[in-house]
């Protein structure tokens, strides 16, 4: 049986783990994640992600962590960064690719999504259109090519949260597929029509038709 190729998870998001880690195995790839090659912060991280577009932002943090990971003993075949957001129509699109900070300030895990839910819930207050879309480009860089995907699924937010499962703006995403929010679908239920997963697996099939064929 041929070894199956490792693929570096370019997160440290422990949402973005929790959901897409048990997919990517599944598909064949060893999964390894920044921790695991003992990847430590770096002050320029957040730098990376500065660009106008989720295409921009996914391969420039593919190509950031591909460069990093270079000088180690084993390093990952390919390297997996995504981009990704809400956009609102009501409000031309944004957050878009500032989603993650949207609300400002150094805030980290559940304070910032809790921070990001609340600007969303005030600045959409009394409005009637609140249609929505969740949107995500993946990247994958290897030593010789350089793959991206974009993945979308539209819903409306809603006024009040529901569910706890999911992170990020999930419990007021109201899903067009599911007929619930995200915040209450299961992991299984929101891989069939995630954004996220929708770009990750379009991905991974571009880079396993080329080199990285599993077993």
């Amino acid at each position: 049986m041929a070894e199956r190729p490792s693929l570096l998870m370019a997160t440290r998001s422990a949402g973005k783990l929790r959901e897409l880690g048990p997919m990517i195995r599944e598909a064949g790839f060893e999964l390894v994640t920044l921790a695991d090659l003992g990847v430590a912060p770096a002050p320029d991280e957040d730098s990376v992600e500065a660009h106008a577009t989720f295409e921009e932002n996914a391969l420039a943090k593919a190509r950031y962590y591909f460069g990093r990971t270079r000088s180690l003993a084993r390093p990952p075949a390919a390297v997996l960064a995504d981009d990704s957001g809400l956009e609102v129509l009501a409000l031309d699109g944004a957050p878009g690719v500032h989603s993650k900070r949207w609300s400002g300030g150094a805030l980290e895990g559940q304070a910032l999504d809790d921070a990001n839910n609340a600007r969303l819930v005030e600045v959409l207050r009394g409005g009637t259109d609140r249609c929505a879309r969740y949107v995500c480009v993946a990247a994958i860089k290897s030593a010789r090519r350089e793959w991206h995907a974009r993945g979308e699924c539209g819903g409306v937010i809603l006024t009040t949260p529901r569910g706890d499962d999911g992170f990020g703006y999930d419990p007021y995403f109201f899903s067009d597929e599911l007929r619930k929010t995200f915040g209450e679908a299961t992991r299984a239920e929101k891989e069939t029509v995630s954004h996220r997963a929708r770009a990750v697996r379009a991905v991974l099939e571009l880079w396993r038709a080329v080199e990285g064929k599993a077993s």
